[in-house]
């Protein structure tokens, strides 16, 4: 049997791949060119959509905001509408986690363009960022910490080569620091200090910690540290990236125009006048808590992270299979009866996945995963183990997996045992819940074919299924010889009646 721990490496299948950030402040697109496993970058698109100026107080998206996102969308969409399933990820980040109708937002999108949108967490976009920074810097051994100042959060990275040692991601950013310090426009000495004094609070619950882990150089990356980069070297006013010196500058700068009308600075696009008071208020904020010296500018960022990332699930560098075998180990399941499980529920999806069109390699990716860790929380307790389990991979920091990943596994898990109709009360689109349906039948069946634990057992067994019915042969004499199995099988039969599936066996 190969190991089932371990995803398969692939073949590279795809000629171009494509990254979507739907920021806070703008939406950003990039395609790249893939030869020889090596990236060469051949479009890059993007508009400030301002997504976070849209939420309201009851933090909800307004229709104003949605509509600029979906029509920036329906732009990338002409690009690359055309291209296969798996070569474009869309990533959301801290105004879609923070949108209460975040769902609502999708689902238009899902409408203009035909690739599905996911919504990260801060320290997955954290995580993320460092990818595409390491991935297009090489600073040999050193180890630097990484700052990403976006419209609603910044991200905290510090790392060494390709690995990140720290990840953060504080709810601070120049669109909502415009909206809170700067709404009118006017800008001043005594507002200005505020969103630094502010910035500074968030700061204090990382600061010991990154300070004690230390680095040897610093970058930044993205809009803000980006037009602080380009201002000091058009205005001449540094060679060597961000210092205190340019920073103290650019404040005077913004002070003598009073007004981000007024703004006039080389190198600073017109369209990040509104902002950029706000992300520098964040940026000296950070100087003064690390008592940075000098930061230099990176190129890459969250959508080449994003690049790599897509390529990384080809080969043998997916960072879910870490992040799945970390969890293995960190809550002690049996690994023996879980690989049992694991080939049993692929078996099947195997036979069923045309009857049920489940076409997909994620659909095959999250029941191997949830095969795997479906007994995670039984060091906590027997009875509600499923419950358990579910909670933990629902809150748990997992690197490389979506929020919709994450909780399609918990779902998974959630319903493996006991009532089918168990829910997170997540939201899925239709067809993603049919078949997160159909493969928590799968699994429900694998875990009871191995109720007995017995290592080496493999039921032999042909699946028919169609619409909502499923049925299972065994081989004769098989089902005569385990009682128990038989049983089980039946009783499970009628908890999928329930929720409107005919299972039948022989």
């Amino acid at each position: 049997m190969q190991s089932l721990l371990v995803q398969q490496s692939h073949d590279f299948p795809f000629e171009k791949i494509a990254a979507i950030d739907l920021g806070s402040n703008s939406f950003h697109m990039v395609v790249a060119q893939v030869t020889h496993g090596q990236l060469r970058i051949t479009g890059q698109y993007g508009d400030k959509v301002q997504l976070a100026a849209g939420l309201q107080e009851d933090d909800t998206l307004d229709e104003a905001s949605q509509q600029r996102g979906i029509d920036c969308i329906a732009q990338f969409a002409q690009v690359i509408d055309d291209f296969p399933l798996g070569s474009v990820r869309i990533v959301g980040t801290n105004a879609l986690r923070a949108a209460k109708n975040r769902y609502d937002f999708i689902s238009k999108a899902m409408d203009v363009i035909s690739h599905p949108v996911e919504i990260i967490a801060g320290r997955e976009e954290a995580r993320l960022i460092y990818v595409g920074v390491a991935r297009t810097m090489d600073h040999g051994e050193q180890k630097r910490i990484v700052v990403d100042i976006g419209g609603g959060s910044t991200e905290f990275i510090i790392g060494q080569q390709l690995e990140p040692i720290l990840t953060e991601s504080l709810h601070m950013g120049c669109v909502s620091y415009r909206q809170r310090f700067f709404a009118d426009g006017t800008i001043t000495k005594s507002n200005f200090q505020k969103a630094v004094t502010a910035a500074r609070l968030e700061l204090l619950s990382i600061q010991d910690d990154y300070l004690d882990e230390g680095w040897d150089v610093a970058i930044g990356s993205s809009g803000t540290i980006k037009a602080a980069y380009n201002i000091a070297l058009e205005m001449g006013w540094s060679k060597k990236g961000v210092t205190p010196k340019v920073l103290k500058q650019i404040q005077k700068a913004l002070f003598d125009a009073g007004h981000a009308d007024n703004i006039n600075l080389l190198g600073l696009k017109p369209e990040r006048k509104t902002t950029i008071a706000a992300g520098i208020a964040i940026l000296t904020a950070v100087f003064e808590c690390f008592g940075i010296k000098q930061m230099d500018f990176s190129n890459g960022a969250l959508r080449e992270g994003v690049l790599y990332d897509i390529m990384g699930r080809y080969a043998d560098s997916d960072i879910r299979e870490r992040t799945v075998n970390y969890m293995l180990n960190q809550y002690h399941i049996d690994t023996e009866q879980a690989k049992l499980v694991t080939h049993t529920s692929l078996s099947m999806l195997e036979q069923v996945r045309s009857d049920w069109g489940i076409a997909s390699l994620s659909s095959e990716d999250i029941l191997r995963w949830a095969s795997l860790l479906h007994e995670c929380g039984l060091g906590i307790s027997h009875s509600r183990y499923h419950k358990h389990g579910a909670y933990i991979i629902s809150e748990s920091d997992m690197p490389g997996f979506s929020q919709q990943e994450q909780q399609a596994l918990a779902n998974l898990v959630l319903r493996h045992r006991r009532k089918f109709t168990q829910s997170l009360e997540y939201r899925f689109t239709k067809g993603d819940q049919q078949d997160l349906d159909r493969l928590a039948i799968l699994l429900r069946l694998a875990i009871l074919l191995h109720i007995d634990r017995k290592e080496g057992d493999m039921p032999i067994f042909t699946l028919k299924a169609s619409d909502k019915s499923l049925h299972a042969e065994f081989l004769p004499g098989w089902l005569d010889a385990r009682p128990l199995t038989a049983a089980n099988l039946q009783s499970e039969a009628d908890y999928l009646s329930f929720a409107g599936y005919t299972f039948t066996f022989s």
